[in-house]
């Protein structure tokens, strides 16, 4: 089939693929049983709002739940053997809190009774040796790697939203590890460099309960925003009456409602504006989204694939270069989209149209649309001059028919 006559079929084909929708908010769950949920789940915690929902991370079909698939956030959310846990009201809270036009998204991943070890890159494979059986079998469930799955599902969050920060409960196991809080800081700048995400990302810790066995663990947690200014900790004050499981470690169900509406309140406070909508309109000739930058050298990176994989995820280490292992999609030429090239100062798309059927976008890496540029299609391509954007990274979408190439563009 020649170009013109895939140009021609790709059109007929008319799907319409979106980009990441900036006011789907997703946030990252992980920890040990407390995260896992251990709490009662009642009458009350079986209707949620759908705008609150959660990406399954685990492939259980004797509960109806598939790995990858997005559903309504009733609980449980991180296995089907765990129960009521801070993030079911962390998550209703925000949509109750946030612009009715916002969706919250929840991937958790969390593992009873593990260390942060648990949670390192690669996975040792000595800790696992000490293990029990009933400890392995859960960490499989998470294809025997939870950090890589973690990160798995959170990519996939990627093609559909945009990660706003971080919520985390674990410790009681590292009560004596006095290392912890560094521990803490190196798996969370892992997930910001694994996920190609900003340098404000915030990370919300819990406390243990104050009275019970593990309440040293609270030493360490007090010392996490020693590590970052993006660590807040999320006070346990006020939760003593532990649930009756002869451990004393886990909270009650309505503690567990409480703290995740704790964690909600912090995570507005500090995410301020950037909880508020985005506009779905052009936003091109806006003065807060497109500003003159007397820069006008871009780098860009591609990736493309004849079906819709969101935006790949890449690491800052990786700007400047091509590297297929930085991406989560096919690194090959779209056959109607080609690479995007920079000549005196303009960046420039070629593509084979032969319809109107285009959609072409420019995407903040916070997942707002900063320039349209579907209209500018000339002699064979798309493009746009790179000095009316700032310096920074961006993500550059191109859809011709029904199919779409996603670019990483950095503006010097």
């Amino acid at each position: 089939m020649n170009l013109k006559k895939m140009a021609l079929a790709a059109c007929a084909a008319s799907a319409v693929y979106a980009a990441p929708d900036p006011n789907f908010h997703i946030y990252l769950a992980f920890g040990q049983s407390n995260m896992e949920g251990q709490g009662n789940i009642e009458s009350q915690d079986k209707t949620v709002d759908s705008r609150f929902q959660v990406l399954w991370t685990t492939n259980e079909t004797n509960c109806g739940k598939k790995l990858g698939q997005w559903s309504d956030a009733v609980p449980p959310l991180a296995s089907c053997s765990s129960k009521l846990g801070p993030a079911d009201y962390f998550g209703r809270t925000m949509v109750e809190k946030t612009d009715s036009q916002i969706r919250v998204g929840i991937v958790d991943v969390a593992v009873a009774g593990c260390s942060i070890q648990l949670f390192e890159s690669p996975l040792s494979q000595s800790y696992m040796n000490q293990q029990a059986s009933w400890f392995k079998q859960r960490v499989e469930a998470y294809g025997g790697k939870p950090y890589e799955r973690l990160i798995e599902m959170a990519k996939k969050a990627q093609e559909d939203g945009v990660i706003k920060g971080i919520i985390f409960h674990q410790g009681e196991t590292d009560a004596g590890d006095n290392q912890w809080p560094s521990k803490v800081k190196a798996v969370y700048d892992r997930i910001i460099s694994d996920l190609g995400l900003g340098n404000d990302i915030p990370f919300l810790a819990g406390e243990v309960l104050r009275s019970g066995m593990s309440s040293g663990a609270n030493n360490n947690i007090a010392k996490l925003p020693q590590q970052s200014k993006n660590f807040y900790v999320i006070s346990s004050e006020g939760f003593n009456q532990a649930l009756s499981d002869g451990q004393n470690v886990h909270f009650t169900s309505q503690e567990y409602r409480d703290f995740g509406k704790r964690y909600a309140e912090k995570m507005i406070e500090v995410l301020g504006d950037k909880i508020k909508p985005v506009a779905s309109a052009v936003e091109s000739s806006s003065s807060e989204a497109v500003v003159e930058s007397s820069s006008s050298e871009a780098v860009v990176e591609s990736s493309s694939s004849s079906r819709h994989h969101g935006w790949p995820s890449y690491s800052s280490s990786y700007i400047g270069t091509i590297d297929p292992t930085a991406i989560d999609v096919p690194h090959s030429q779209s056959r109607l989209v080609g690479k995007a090239v920079v000549n005196a100062g303009r960046v420039t798309v070629p593509v084979a149209l032969e319809c109107r059927n285009v959609n072409a976008k420019v995407f903040s890496m916070q997942g707002t649309m900063v320039l349209d540029f579907s209209d500018s299609f000339a002699g064979g391509s798309l493009g746009f001059d790179a000095s009316r954007l700032p310096s920074g990274n961006y993500m550059l979408s191109v859809q011709v028919g029904s199919e779409r190439s996603v670019q990483k563009v950095q503006i010097k």
